[in-house]
């Protein structure tokens, strides 16, 4: 890389040891968007998912309850807002927040790795099964 192309590329802030606000708060978000079905249910947001039962298709494996958990927990947390529509029966639809999506948008490329790296997660996966 040239000195020039250095000197332009965008800089990656690097925590220092010192700096423990910053990790906190990495540490903070690395957690809220690992919490399990989180991240799924967030991704179906911003895939168009609206009502109950399209997350339910969209986040194969998480039940009715844990579902309706997670959709209460991350609108409490500010990622979905949740709309209640007067008909008869009443609906219910869920949507990302700009926050919700932005952290979608900031995950992207942590999902691109999972998509190349499939074999190793996939691996990891069954090496979980048979042990547990």
């Amino acid at each position: 890389m040239t000195a020039e192309a250095t000197r332009s590329a965008p800089r990656t802030p690097v925590a220092s040891p010192e700096d423990g606000d910053d990790c906190r708060l990495f540490q903070r978000a690395v957690e809220l968007a690992g919490r399990r079905w989180s991240g799924a249910i967030l991704f179906a947001a911003v895939a168009g998912a609206r009502r109950f039962v399209e997350y339910r298709r969209a986040v194969p494996g998480i039940s009715d309850r844990l579902l309706t958990r997670r959709l209460r927990e991350l609108e409490r947390q500010g990622f979905i807002t949740r709309e209640v529509v007067p008909t008869m029966p009443v609906q219910i639809s869920y949507t990302a927040t700009p926050a919700g999506a932005e952290l979608i948008t900031a995950l992207r490329p942590l999902g691109e790795w999972g998509v190349r790296h499939r074999d190793v997660l996939e691996a990891l996966e069954a090496e979980q099964e048979s042990v547990g």
